[in-house]
């Protein structure tokens, strides 16, 4: 099923699970083994493998693995791409408030005309 959506939506599936995000947010730091990524979360190694697997599998994540140990980084220019549709938006919506806040300010009744 992941394979058939648009990275942006990937990005976005991926981060919205906290656990992921969690994951996001610690690598953010630096990279970190599988097993570092895991002993704060309260589940199975298994379980965290499914969740590394959605974050690489969205491209916010990569891993190597060297010998027995696999080191996950986080990917910036997928986090860059979900920043940008973010920032967009927000900006849209700051336009249209400040388009009415002109619109309220040109129609606001004057107060020494009102009986």
């Amino acid at each position: 099923m992941l394979q058939h959506q648009q990275p942006l939506d990937l990005a976005f599936q991926a981060l919205s699970d906290p656990t992921r995000r969690c994951m996001v947010e610690r690598l953010s730091a630096g990279p970190a083994t599988v097993s570092e990524l895991a002993s704060p979360l309260p589940m199975s190694m298994s379980a965290v493998v499914q969740h590394l697997k959605i974050l690489e599998a969205s491209g916010l994540v990569t891993s190597q693995k060297v010998g027995r140990v696999r080191t996950c980084r986080v990917e910036p220019l997928a986090l860059s791409a979900a920043e940008r549709w973010i920032n967009d938006r927000r900006r849209s919506v700051e336009r249209s408030l400040e388009r009415l806040g002109v619109y309220l300010e040109e129609t606001r009744p004057d107060p020494e005309t009102r009986t």
